[in-house]
């Protein structure tokens, strides 16, 4: 890899993903070499799993892609921001839009959640309660 970044002394650096039309962040995840590696071959956001300790691509289950427009890395080279087409229209694993669904009010308690989601994650990924 030509790009020098730096990433943590586990070998990972801190990716934010947002909607490359919306502007709105859906995620942040933690990627490493190969996982960056294979985000610029395929195109397809590929991130570091912590913890299942292996790489994944996203929506490799859901359908729930996400397909690279730009990549930018921060001043200090240890975070990327990545601009994604999100496809099927949910980037979190519990079903919504965005990871950042849960709004806080001022005070610190839970705010209310006025998204719904997108699709029910125990059909996608077959969670048994």
């Amino acid at each position: 890899m030509n790009l020098k970044f730096n990433f943590n002394s586990d070998g990972l650096i801190p990716a934010i993903v947002q909607d490359a039309g919306t502007k709105r962040v859906l995620m942040l995840a933690y990627m490493n070499e190969v996982s960056i590696k294979q985000t610029l071959q395929t195109g397809l956001m590929h991130f570091w799993s912590r913890s299942r300790k292996q790489l994944w691509l996203k929506g490799q289950q859901s359908g729930h892609r996400q397909r690279v427009i730009r990549l930018f890395v921060d001043c200090d080279a240890d975070t990327l921001l990545f601009e994604v087409e999100q496809e099927g229209g949910a980037a979190c694993h519990t079903g919504f839009a965005s990871c950042f669904f849960r709004p806080i009010n001022a005070d610190g308690s839970p705010g209310e959640i006025t998204e719904e989601k997108i699709f029910d994650p125990e059909k996608v990924y077959h969670i048994k309660k």
